[in-house]
């Protein structure tokens, strides 16, 4: 029995659902995002959505708590948005946006360029005294996970000192290091 599944989505003011030949669409103030299903069908009222599995089988049973979460998602998407925040520890750590193009100074030897999808929306605060900050924003939950995992990935947080890319309110497991 799918717990998740089970529960009603409910329908905010201004966001439309609209199901056709195995696509769900949901349109509102951030956007419209679309997304294929099989082996579930939508029961849509007028404030809320249910999701239904089409039989007992094992694999409709494990994509109903899936679609489910993913249009709970999209809806949260296209009225909030969702928003992700990487802070870089380290001493000439930097990061620099502009445009589309995210450019981070880790302490290699050549600076990174990562051109980031035009569906996130990428922001750097850099602050004297402070750790800079790179801050994504997007409709979608799972293209923001993507990219913030992309830019984590170029240097993850170290357990001796803390150095690295890491999320804001991220606590690292710290290591003693050798004792003298």
């Amino acid at each position: 029995m799918s717990r998740i599944g089970n529960n009603p989505i409910s329908i905010p003011e201004g966001v439309s659902v609209n199901v056709s030949s195995g696509v769900i669409t949901v349109k509102g103030k951030n956007g419209e995002m679309n997304q294929s299903f099989d082996g579930v069908s939508f029961d849509i009222s007028e404030d809320s959505i249910l999701v239904k599995r089409n039989s007992e089988s094992k694999d409709h049973k494990s994509k109903h708590g899936l679609y489910r979460a993913l249009v709970y998602n999209m809806i949260t998407g296209v009225t909030n948005g969702f928003t992700l925040e990487l802070e870089l520890v380290g001493v000439g750590y930097r990061a620099n946006a502009s445009g589309q193009k995210l450019d981070l100074s880790l302490g290699f030897s050549h600076t990174i360029v990562l051109n980031i999808a035009p569906e996130v929306k990428v922001e750097t605060i850099n602050e004297k005294g402070k750790n800079p900050i790179i801050k994504l924003s997007s409709s979608d939950k799972q293209l923001v996970g993507h990219v913030a995992a992309k830019i984590r990935s170029f240097r993850k947080p170290e357990p001796y000192k803390g150095k690295g890319i890491k999320f804001v309110g991220e606590q690292i497991r710290r290591k003693a290091g050798k004792s003298a």
